[in-house]
């Protein structure tokens, strides 16, 4: 379990140039939903709101490229990172890699349980496959809907990463699907980041994925 950790946004105010992100759609306290940016929408009001999209946004970016090197210089230096595969964290299951692990996935042939599918077989693959599976399955950059501290859609999983991780902040990347649940395609998909604070700046901690199963 992490210890708790005070968060200090604002020194991430800086990094928000140049990164397109999102209108509120509805108002919450503190923390809400965003939409993609488009013709019609405005720049968030709240810096820190804006601030934290900013750097999720550009962790997908190291994702989309492969470039684990870059991406582990965003983990956590003390806890590295958790990657669930479904909603519900289990810090038993899951598998945690440091910064050090990381940085060598692209090379990495050893194969990992990552947790069990929805059919209670193991989920087991070298990082690159559960990397295709699990977390570039989409292009999340593109997402339709983005939740900051908010889950987007739900399953019948137990989503507990506000439990898990208390103190995290974490970016909701999803494509919604239709109100049934399911969409044109394979239905709902998300991929979640959580960010904890270290030494006055936030760190990777979470890369969560879940989707509709039917």
């Amino acid at each position: 379990m992490k210890k708790p950790l005070k968060y200090m946004l604002t020194v991430l105010a800086g990094v928000i140039a140049g990164v397109v992100i999102a209108s509120v759609v509805y108002a919450a306290t503190g923390w809400s939903l965003i939409k993609r940016k488009d013709e019609n929408a405005s720049t968030p009001a709240d810096s820190n709101r804006a601030a934290l999209a900013s750097l999720a946004y550009s962790i997908l970016g190291k994702i989309k490229d492969g470039d684990f090197a870059a991406l582990s210089q965003a983990a956590h230096p003390e806890y590295g990172v958790v990657f669930s595969p479904h909603a519900t964290i289990n810090l038993v299951t899951n598998k945690c890699f440091t910064a050090e692990q990381i940085a060598a996935f692209g090379t990495d042939t050893q194969l990992y349980v990552w947790g069990v599918y929805t059919t209670g077989e193991p989920i087991e693959l070298t990082p690159t496959g559960y990397f295709a599976q699990f977390v570039t399955d989409k292009d999340y950059s593109n997402a339709a809907v983005v939740g900051i501290n908010h889950i987007v859609r739900s399953g019948d999983a137990l989503d507990n990463i506000a439990e898990v991780f208390p103190d995290a902040l974490f970016i909701d990347f999803c494509f919604p699907g239709s109100e049934n649940g399911a969409g044109a395609d394979d239905g709902w998909r998300s991929l979640r980041l959580g960010f904890e604070e270290y030494e006055g700046a936030l760190r990777l901690t979470v890369i969560l994925h879940s989707q509709w199963t039917g």
